[in-house]
């Protein structure tokens, strides 16, 4: 675990979100271009969840602290 850093797979996460966001819609119709629509949506949230965590290393314990509350505009 030495060689385990939090700050670089947050970063990693947040550009996995990127990546989703850039992904091209491959050429489906119907249900089935839906089903990608909705799993690249769920991707996006869960990456971009994820990659705007806090996180903290202590001991061993990975903790990561995400903050769902609506940021003030």
């Amino acid at each position: 675990m030495a060689d385990f850093d939090p700050q670089d797979m947050l970063q990693r996460y947040r550009e996995r979100a990127a990546a989703v966001r850039r992904r091209q819609l491959p050429p489906v119709g119907g249900d089935e271009r839906q089903m990608f629509i909705k799993q690249a949506e769920q991707d996006f949230m869960d990456f971009a969840i994820i990659g705007d965590a806090t996180a903290e290393l202590v001991d061993g314990v990975l903790t990561l602290t995400v903050d769902l509350n609506p940021k003030a505009e």
